[in-house]
């Protein structure tokens, strides 16, 4: 759960990368970081926090040259510290070289195994590290044989951008599970960056999505691609991008994000109706598409219930239990003169816990609201993810072991209604879902991972 963007052939390297990983902001919010090349050497400057509040003029000024990569991060492997910031940044007997990572390896800690029994030591707990010590140790002669032979020991999900003194790298995994796209800009430069968002921000033409499997390389200018990793056979792109993670004015695999979570909720209007219904609202932001759609296809009135501050982070600190009830308060707040009255359906994206919907429920119903309808624009989250989004384990996950009807009644709702599978797969464009990994609502792994039986429990 990160983003990454990366420039070369561009005099404001620095400050295009730091504009870039504003707008992929979404995707991380624990530490960014740059690293920057002048042809003389690679510098870096990484830190906790949000981008704009790490990087100031300053800052990017003691980062010069024509290239740069960037990072800001979600920790699913490795502590939220300083020491697992991105871009990992290591000096070797090849020379200087930083790397960004988007995804998640499922035998890094294998390989970690491995490495450190024969003398390795690790200066991070990110599995990302792997990938740097076996590229230091591969007898390979060339920089790009090294990182092939590396990376084709290591499986999961990777979207990387690799910085050397001379040369920008971009790989993308056999899957192709994280999306990373290519861009250019006016003056020449070449982009990457994991949404087109980032890319529509400095005003780059996209070209493309990098293909699974492909490792693109940019030298003096000049671009050239191959495909090493490719593999035939299906597809495994992250369906939660669509559901969810990416930001609704991307483009992500050649589909605008807002326009298929509005027909998410279309479809869901369709499969779980609620005719009784007043009133649809959205638990903002990420439901605000779905819920449009499904009033469009209902016919029941849009209108703004809730209204979600933007000045609170992830970093909130509750000091005292009395007052832990608060939390949602400070993100959503209900709009009374909208809600009193009505029947209210309410649609958001996933219920992961169930905790966050039933505060949610009973915050609408405090403020006047006579029935409240929750739809979600996904399938139930009965598994986690083991590719890089941040899924709490099975024994967490509310869906893994009760009913929709025990949900409901957990959650407070009158009723609750998810979209189905196949449902999902129409809105994606992809029926068969063949191009897509679904694995944490069908808990089918396509690299074999296993996880053990659930049992959560319901506590208020």
């Amino acid at each position: 759960m990160c983003g990454i963007f990366g420039i070369t052939g561009h005099a404001e390297a620095s400050n295009l990368t730091y504009l870039g990983l504003h707008a992929l902001q979404h995707r991380g919010q624990e530490s960014a970081g740059i690293v920057a090349s002048d042809g003389h050497g690679l510098r870096a400057h990484r830190q906790m926090g949000l981008v704009a509040d790490i990087f100031d003029a300053p800052v990017l000024a003691g980062l010069p040259g024509q290239s740069a990569i960037g990072h800001v991060r979600y920790s699913t492997a490795g502590g939220s510290q300083l020491k697992n910031a991105q871009p990992l940044f290591v000096q070797y007997a090849g020379g200087q070289c930083a790397i960004a990572h988007n995804g998640n390896l499922v035998n890094a800690t294998e390989l970690k195994e491995q490495l450190e029994a024969d003398g390795a030591i690790f200066q991070s707990d990110a599995d990302t590290e792997v990938i740097l010590h076996l590229l230091a140790r591969s007898k390979q002669a060339t920089f790009e044989q090294k990182l092939v032979e590396a990376l084709r020991k290591v499986k999961g999900a990777y979207s990387l951008l690799v910085l050397t003194d001379g040369k920008l790298v971009a790989v993308r995994d056999p899957l192709g599970i994280r999306p990373l796209v290519l861009g250019r800009m006016k003056e020449g430069a070449y982009v990457l960056a994991s949404e087109t968002t980032a890319l529509d921000l400095i005003e780059a033409e996209v070209i493309r999505e990098l293909e699974p499997g492909e490792l693109l390389v940019i030298e003096n200018g000049v671009m050239r691609t191959s495909k090493p990793f490719a593999e035939p056979g299906r597809l495994g792109r992250c369906i939660f991008e669509q559901v969810y993670f990416a930001r609704p004015d991307s483009v992500l695999f050649g589909k605008s994000v807002y326009e298929v979570r509005k027909r998410m909720g279309m479809q869901l209007a369709r499969e779980q109706p609620a005719p009784s219904a007043d009133l649809v609202i959205a638990v903002p932001d990420s439901g605000v598409a779905a819920a449009i759609g499904f009033s469009q296809q209902s016919g029941i009135p849009y209108d703004v219930g809730l209204i979600r501050s933007h000045y609170v982070g992830r970093t909130f600190i509750e000091p005292q239990q009395s007052i832990r009830h608060f939390g949602v308060k400070l993100k959503l707040s209900a709009v009374r003169n909208v809600i009193k009255g009505k029947r209210v359906v309410v649609v958001d994206d996933s219920i992961v816990r169930g905790t966050t919907s039933r505060k949610i429920v009973k915050m609408i119903k405090a403020a006047g609201a006579l029935e409240v309808h929750l739809r979600i624009s996904s399938p139930p989250t009965k598994w986690p993810c083991f590719y890089g989004i941040d899924t709490p384990s099975r024994q967490e996950l509310i869906a893994a072991s009760h009913s929709t009807e025990e949900i409901a009644r957990y959650v407070t709702a009158d009723s609750l209604g998810y979209i189905s599978l196949a449902g999902l797969g129409e809105a994606v464009g992809d029926p068969t879902r063949e191009t897509f990994c679904t694995a944490c609502f069908s808990g089918q792994y396509l690299l074999g991972e296993s996880t053990p039986d659930a049992s959560p429990k319901l506590t208020a």
